[in-house]
């Protein structure tokens, strides 16, 4: 990973972790690309930022929710394109059980600037 490829993903980690950290829905759905693809933890399919947004705003209202990014790998995958995948630890302060789950993202430059284009979250339990 480049230097510039980690602090584009490094950036966009922060700013999610800190959207998430209040559940901001209009923070984190501004992290995405306006026809992103988006699987978070239900097996719906959201689009757009307007999904992203709808995503959020569904979630439970933990009081003190935070995400920690793990084992962050990013590649440049073109001049506007960067890949990347994590595991992301999800701390809920024990109103649910904490989640650990595999992300990988597409991230594009979109009007300039760099944007999340798919997202998908798994498990991080064998399934097989």
């Amino acid at each position: 990973m480049s230097n510039e490829t980690d602090a584009i993903v490094s950036a966009i980690i922060a700013k999610w972790c800190a959207g998430f950290a209040t559940l901001d829905a209009a923070a984190l759905s501004s992290l995405y690309a306006s026809n992103a693809f988006f699987f978070g933890s239900n097996p719906k399919l959201y689009r757009g930022r307007d999904g992203v947004a709808d995503y959020f705003n569904g979630l439970p209202r933990w009081r003190k929710p935070s995400a920690t990014f793990s084992e962050v790998h990013a590649a440049q995958a073109g001049p506007d394109m960067i890949n990347m995948a994590a595991t992301v630890s999800f701390d809920l302060a024990g109103e649910r059980p904490d989640l650990v789950v595999k992300v990988s993202w597409v991230i594009i430059r979109e009007d300039g600037a760099w944007k999340i284009v798919n997202h998908h979250a798994s498990s991080k339990e064998p399934l097989i």
